[in-house]
C-alpha cells in the first residue's frame, strides 16, 4: 500500500483451506479482525461461502480485546 494512503482496518478475515492460522498475512492489520476459517481451498470459495462467512460474522459479539458485557459490569 503506497505512503499516505490509509484504510480501515480488517473486520473479517477469511482463511480458506482448513489451516488456522495467518501466516503474518495483515498481522498489525487484523488485530481486532473477527477470523473465519473454513475448509474449502480458494478456487472453490463462492458467493454461497461469503454469505456464510458474513452471516457469522454480524453474528458475533465484537468485543475489541474487552471483556463481554455481563462479565464487564
Amino acid at each position: 500500500i503506497g505512503a499516505g494512503v490509509r484504510l480501515p482496518d480488517v473486520d473479517l478475515l477469511v482463511r480458506t483451506g482448513g489451516e488456522q492460522r495467518l501466516s503474518d498475512f495483515l498481522l498489525w492489520e487484523s488485530a481486532y479482525a473477527e477470523l473465519y476459517f473454513v475448509e474449502t481451498m480458494w478456487p472453490d470459495f463462492g458467493a454461497a461461502d461469503l454469505a456464510v462467512a458474513v452471516a457469522a460474522f454480524h453474528a458475533r459479539e465484537r468485543r475489541f480485546g474487552g471483556l463481554p458485557e455481563a462479565a464487564a459490569g
